[in-house]
C-alpha cells in the first residue's frame, strides 16, 4: 500500500496535539516565558526571547524552533513532537537538516499561537524576517503582521452567514471568520499561500473553501454576506515584486480593483471591509479620488483615512520591509527609481485607511473623512451602526417627504457615551476676548456649528487667525471616539436633547429663543449640524434599534423615534 505523501495539512493534527501537550499556546507562552519576553516577541526582539526560551522546557523548544528559527537537535524536536516523524516533516516542508551542525533541524516555516478573540489558534507562515535572517522569497507568505491585526480589529463581530477572504495569505482571516460564520471562502493567486492557509485551517480543526486565482475571478458571480480584504496595496510601479504586497498594477490599482469590484459580490445589506492605499496629489482632493472608485448605484461607502506618508518615508519603509539595507548602493538605486516614478506621476503623498462598503438599493453615497486619532476596539461594529443610521435616515426621508422634514420631526437623544467639556484659555488677555465661529459641520473636520448668534462675527487678532478665549468640546468616549469643537448654541441643543422628549424642530425654537435669534433662519444650519452629529453617533433617534454606538444603551429605550 502506498502511503499518502506528507503535507503540512496532513501533519497539522499531530502538531496541534503536541502543541497542547507542550503548552505552546498564547497563555502557555505567557506562563513559560513571562510577560517581558512576550512583549519582546511583539517587538521582534529575538535576543531577549531566546534568552528566556532556553530555560522554558518544551514550550521554549517550540518557540526556538518555529519562531526564532534556531537549529535544534533532532532528539529535542522528536521529544517535543513525538507524533511527527522527522522524515515526514522534511518531506512536507516543515523543516530541513542544515549541515553543519550535524544532527539538527531548522524550521522552514513560522508557526506560532495567536488569539484573534476566541482563544489560541495556530498560524502557518513563512519565516519572519524580523526574527530570522532570511531572504524574502517572491511568493513569501506573511504571518500575523500589523496590517493583519488591523483588519482583524476593524472587522464587524456580528454573525455573517458567508464570508469571502480575498487574498487569504496565511489564512488567519478565514480562521477568524469561521468562529462565527457558517461558510468561509479564501482566494489567492499564490500556490504557497493556499498551501499554508490549508495547513492553518487544518491545525485549528476548521473547514474552509480555498480557491486559486486573481481578484474576484475564482468566485465567479457568487455573493457573500461579508468580504474582508488586505490586498497587496503597496503603491508603486507596475513591476510585480513580492506577491503579498505588490499586485503588478500601477500605483493604487490594487486598492481600486478591490474597492470597485467588491459591491457586485455582496448580498443585499452585505458589508465589505478593506484595507486600502491611494495616491494623493496637490491638485486633487483625496476624497474625490477614492470616491471615484465607488459604483454610482447600489453602494453606501464609509472611507476612513488613517495616515498619509510622504514619498521618501513611504519608499524607505517598504524597501527596508523586504530586508534591503538602506546603506547599500543597490537600495539607493531602487529608492531613486521608485521616487522618480512618483515624481513623474505627480504624487505628493500616499494615503492609507479603511474602506467600508454596504450593498444597498438606490444611488450610491460616500462619506470620506479622517480618523487619525486613537480609537477603541470595535470599529467594525461602529461601521455597522453607521450604516444602520444612514439606512434609517434614508427611510425616514422617504416617509416624511425629504431629509429636512425627517430631521425636524425626529425626537433625538444623546448617546450615553457623549461627554461635553468647556475649555478656557489661560493665555494673557492681549486685547479683548476673541470669538470663534465654528466650521461648516463637516464631520471630517472635527468642527460642528453654524456660528455663534449670540456674539456676532469673529474678531481677528491681527495674525490672520481668530483668537479664542474658550471653546466647547463634545466627544464620544467609546468606539471611534469622535471629537467635535462646537459653538454654544450647538451645546444648548445637545443639552436639550438629553431628555429625549422634543423633536428637533421644537429644540431649535427653544435654543433660538434663548439666543434671541430667528428660529427660521437657524433651522437649515441646525439640520446640517444635527445630521453630522447623528452620523457620528452623538445624536440618536429615540427608540430606534441598531443605530446606537456599539456597547452603549439608550437612556430612553421606550421613547418614540419621530412624529
Amino acid at each position: 500500500m502506498t502511503l499518502p505523501v506528507p503535507t503540512l495539512a496532513r501533519l497539522a493534527p499531530a502538531l496541534a496535539e503536541a502543541f497542547r501537550d507542550c503548552h505552546f499556546t498564547v497563555t502557555g507562552l505567557e506562563d513559560a516565558l513571562g510577560a517581558e519576553a512576550v512583549a519582546a516577541l511583539a517587538r521582534s526582539d529575538a535576543a531577549s526571547v531566546r534568552r528566556r526560551a532556553r530555560s522554558a522546557g518544551p514550550t521554549g523548544i517550540l518557540v526556538r524552533l518555529f519562531i526564532l528559527g534556531d537549529a535544534l537537535l533532532e532528539t529535542e524536536v522528536a521529544a517535543a513532537l513525538p507524533g511527527v516523524p522527522v522524515s515526514d516533516g522534511i518531506a512536507a516542508g516543515l523543516w530541513w537538516r542544515p549541515n553543519p551542525p550535524e544532527g539538527t533541524l531548522r524550521s522552514i516555516v513560522d508557526l506560532r499561537p495567536v488569539d484573534t478573540g476566541h482563544g489560541t489558534r495556530w498560524v502557518f507562515a513563512d519565516v519572519d524576517g524580523s526574527m530570522v535572517h532570511a531572504t524574502t522569497r517572491p511568493d513569501h507568505v506573511l504571518g500575523v503582521g500589523q496590517a493583519t491585526l488591523s483588519l482583524l480589529r476593524i472587522t464587524p463581530t456580528s454573525h455573517a452567514d458567508s464570508v469571502l477572504d480575498l487574498g487569504t495569505g496565511c489564512g488567519i482571516q478565514l480562521v477568524h471568520a469561521l468562529e462565527t460564520a457558517r461558510t468561509a471562502t479564501g482566494t489567492d493567486i499564490t500556490p504557497r499561500c493556499l498551501e499554508l492557509a490549508a495547513a492553518t485551517l487544518a491545525i485549528n480543526g476548521l473547514d474552509g473553501e480555498l480557491l486559486a486565482g486573481p481578484w474576484f475571478e475564482p468566485v465567479g458571480n457568487r455573493r457573500f454576506d461579508r468580504i474582508v480584504a488586505n490586498p497587496p496595496f503597496v503603491v508603486g510601479p507596475s513591476d510585480p515584486g513580492h506577491s503579498y504586497r505588490e499586485s503588478g498594477l500601477a500605483l493604487d490599482g490594487a486598492s481600486r480593483t478591490v474597492v470597485s469590484g467588491a459591491p457586485e459580490h455582496l448580498t443585499e445589506n452585505g458589508t465589505a471591509v478593506i484595507l486600502a492605499s491611494w495616491v494623493e496629489r496637490r491638485d486633487t482632493d483625496w476624497r474625490s479620488h477614492v470616491s471615484s472608485w465607488i459604483p454610482a448605484e447600489g453602494v453606501e461607502a464609509w472611507v476612513l483615512r488613517r495616515d498619509t506618508s510622504d514619498p521618501e518615508l513611504y519608499v524607505w519603509t517598504w524597501l527596508t520591509d523586504e530586508g534591503m539595507d538602506p546603506r547599500d548602493e543597490s537600495t539607493a538605486r531602487a529608492a531613486d527609481a521608485w521616487l522618480d516614478h512618483f515624481e513623474d506621476e505627480g504624487i505628493d503623498g500616499i494615503g492609507f485607511g479603511y474602506v467600508y462598503l454596504r450593498r444597498i438599493d438606490g444611488a450610491s453615497s460616500v462619506l470620506c473623512e479622517d480618523l487619525t486619532h486613537p480609537f477603541d476596539g470595535g470599529l467594525g461594529d461602529e461601521a455597522e451602526a453607521y450604516f444602520a443610521r444612514t439606512a434609517w435616515l434614508r427611510a425616514a426621508a422617504d416617509r416624511q417627504g425629504g431629509q429636512a422634514q425627517a430631521l425636524d420631526a425626529t425626537v433625538f437623544t444623546v448617546s450615553p457615551d457623549v461627554h461635553l467639556h468647556v475649555s478656557e484659555s489661560l493665555a494673557p488677555d492681549t486685547g479683548g476676548p476673541g470669538r470663534r465661529i465654528s466650521g461648516s459641520g463637516d464631520p471630517g473636520t472635527g468642527e460642528s456649528g453654524w456660528g455663534d448668534p449670540g456674539t456676532g462675527e469673529s474678531e481677528d487678532d491681527g495674525s490672520g487667525s481668530t483668537a479664542a478665549a474658550g471653546s466647547v468640546i463634545v466627544e464620544r468616549v467609546t468606539g471611534a471616539r469622535w471629537r467635535h469643537e462646537i459653538d454654544p448654541l450647538t451645546a444648548t441643543l445637545l443639552r436639550g436633547a438629553r431628555m429625549g422628549a422634543l423633536p428637533l424642530e421644537d429644540l431649535v425654537v427653544l435654543a433660538a429663543a434663548g439666543a434671541r435669534e430667528d428660529p427660521e433662519a437657524l433651522a437649515e444650519p441646525v439640520r446640517r449640524v444635527a445630521a453630522d452629529l447623528f452620523l457620528h453617533g452623538f445624536l440618536v433617534p429615540v427608540g430606534v434599534p441598531g443605530v446606537l454606538p456599539p456597547g452603549v444603551h439608550t437612556a430612553h429605550p421606550e421613547g418614540r423615534a419621530d412624529a
